[in-house]
């Protein structure tokens, strides 16, 4: 008997309503508490609520994993409709939710749970490659053990133009804050053994900064699967956005080059004007 598989992930992978729906994902949502009011995250929360609650009371939300209860819930809705689950979560040492959801999983028999070592669509990679190998046959737990395999080989990163979020939220000092705005830096954040750690410092107008990021971490792209590369953004302008996806293309043969927003937990923390180039190598990074 074919095995009937589903592939979930929370609501950090960033994957656009259209690729949820062409590979048939379910999410599994943070919630977000901005002002002190629960918001369900993506339903009745968008980035754009988060910004403009900046502009106006200078306060960033909160973000809160799922808990036991929840995932459960999730699990059980899906399993007693006859499906195996192949569940990712957001880099365990960024959140509790691949910790709870491995609790939740465990009243199961069916449900894998995976880490995906990443954020945003670093994890979405790994959520499209594990929809690919269901479509070709393989089993829930095979699904689940390649894509662990396959994890330490995602390549996210995002440059940011503005250090004020993470410095609003305790990730950046005043001096480095001040230091940055006087020389002009935009940093690279770069995800690696599912920690977030600065990586090249830019200089420059941030437009051309992004040109020059992708130039670098794309390279000559010898190394990359090219089946799906990722552009994702956090409320960039659209000429922007476009001109990166022209220099991504300049670069290689990129067949899926995938342009998506960043949703709350990534805009909560980095701020309007963040763009990263995210990708999986041949090997790990």
């Amino acid at each position: 008997m074919t095995e009937k598989i589903l592939i979930t992930s929370d609501s950090t992978t960033d994957l656009s309503p259209e690729l949820r729906e062409r590979y048939g994902i379910q999410l599994m949502r943070l919630v977000v508490n901005l002002n002190d009011v629960d918001h369900v995250d993506g339903v009745d929360i968008t980035p754009e609520d988060i910004y403009r609650n900046y502009e106006l009371n200078r306060s960033l939300p909160k973000t809160a994993a799922p808990n036991l209860e929840d995932c459960s819930a999730f699990f059980r809705k899906y399993v007693e409709q006859g499906y195996s689950i192949v569940h990712f979560t957001i880099s365990s040492e960024m959140s509790s939710t691949y910790q709870n959801s491995v609790i939740a999983a465990e009243d199961f028999d069916n449900v894998y749970v995976v880490d995906s070592r990443n954020l945003s669509t670093g994890g979405g990679l790994l959520v499209i490659h594990a929809a690919e190998l269901a479509a070709r046959g393989l089993r829930a737990g095979m699904i689940a053990e390649e894509c662990r395999r396959l994890a330490p080989c995602v390549d996210a990163s995002f440059v940011i133009d503005s250090l004020e979020f993470l410095h609003k939220g305790g990730r950046c000092s005043t001096v480095a804050l001040l230091g940055a705005n006087l020389m002009n830096f935009k940093p690279c954040i770069i995800v690696k053994d599912g920690k977030m750690t600065v990586g090249k410092k830019y200089r420059g107008k941030f437009d051309q900064v992004l040109l020059k990021y992708i130039a670098d971490r794309v390279g000559d792209g010898s190394d990359i699967l090219k089946d799906h590369v990722f552009i994702t953004h956090a409320g960039c302008d659209d000429a922007v956005v476009e001109a990166c996806v022209a220099k991504l293309r300049s670069l290689g043969d990129f067949p899926n080059i995938h342009v998506t927003r960043a949703g709350c937990t990534v805009s909560s923390h980095c701020g309007r004007n963040t763009l990263g180039v995210l990708f999986i190598r041949d090997h790990a990074i």
